[in-house]
Formats: C-alpha cells, structure tokens, sequence
C-alpha cells in the first residue's frame, strides 16, 4: 500500500514543483499504461491533481512571503512576537499543505480497483530493484575509479 502512495507522493512532487499541466497530465497517462486506467479513471485523477494543486499553490505563495518576511526580520532590530507569530502561521501553512497532500493520495489511491493496486505495486517493486542495482553499479564504479587513481599516486 506505501509503494501505491509513492507513486502518489511523485504525482504531488510535481505538484509542488509547479509542473505545468500537460506534463501532469503526462504523468497521468504513463500511470494509466501502467495500471491499465481506464478514461474515467485518468479524468477523475486529473481534477483531483488540479483541484488540489490549486490550493496548494495558493498556500504555497503565502509560505513564501512568510518566509521572505521571517528573512527580513534578521538583524539587530528583530522583533521577536512578529518572528514567532510568522513562524506560527508558517506552521499552520506547512500542516494544511502536509493534509491536502495526504488527501490528494487517499483519493487517488480510491480511484484504482484493487487488481490496479496490486500491478502498481509490483511496478514501484520492480522499479526499486532496478534503482538499487543501478545505485550498486554506481558505488562499484566508483571504488574501481578510486583504486585505479590511488595507485597512480
């Protein structure tokens, strides 16, 4: 069920990055080759992505500006309510997006039959074997690298 939600979680990801809409919609449709999504299914996981993304854009600006202004009160003048009502509110920002991120996964992850379910996480599987070889190649590589460039010293 976690790895279904990492899939979920990368679908956020590009919701946070601010992914333009046809590369979201991109995403959708490599899903739906995946798990075998049907028309609905894709349409229904598409406004779920949009309808969410707007809010956490909206709540995303803010965190910025917050930011910016928790930024603007380094120095020697500070001002240590307004510093702890930013960071405050901040928070506040950082758990509503934390819960709209979480909602965003359990509806999409209510979306898909349980046949998809289990051929989505026997994909993530097989990805993250792939990855792990991949990343074993790469450290195997580089101890060969390092070896060769000590003895040359």
């Amino acid at each position: 069920m976690t790895l279904i939600r990492n899939l979920a979680v990368a679908l956020i990801a590009l919701t946070f990055a601010g992914f333009a809409a046809a590369q979201q919609q991109d995403q959708v449709s490599q899903l739906a080759q995946m798990v075998g999504l049907s028309d609905e299914q894709q349409s229904e996981i598409r406004g779920i992505i949009e309808e969410t993304q707007a809010e956490l854009q909206e709540l995303q600006a803010e965190a910025r500006e917050i930011q910016q202004q928790l930024q603007a009160q380094i120095g020697p003048d500070y001002d240590e309510d307004t510093i702890r009502e930013d960071a405050a509110r901040l928070g506040e920002l950082n758990g509503e997006m934390t819960a709209l991120s979480t909602l965003m996964q359990a509806r999409i992850d209510s979306v898909f039959t349980e046949e998809q379910r289990a051929t989505l996480e026997e994909r993530m599987k097989q990805m993250q074997q792939q990855q792990r070889q991949m990343q074993q190649q790469m450290q195997q590589r580089q101890m060969q690298q390092q070896q060769q460039g000590g003895g040359m010293q």
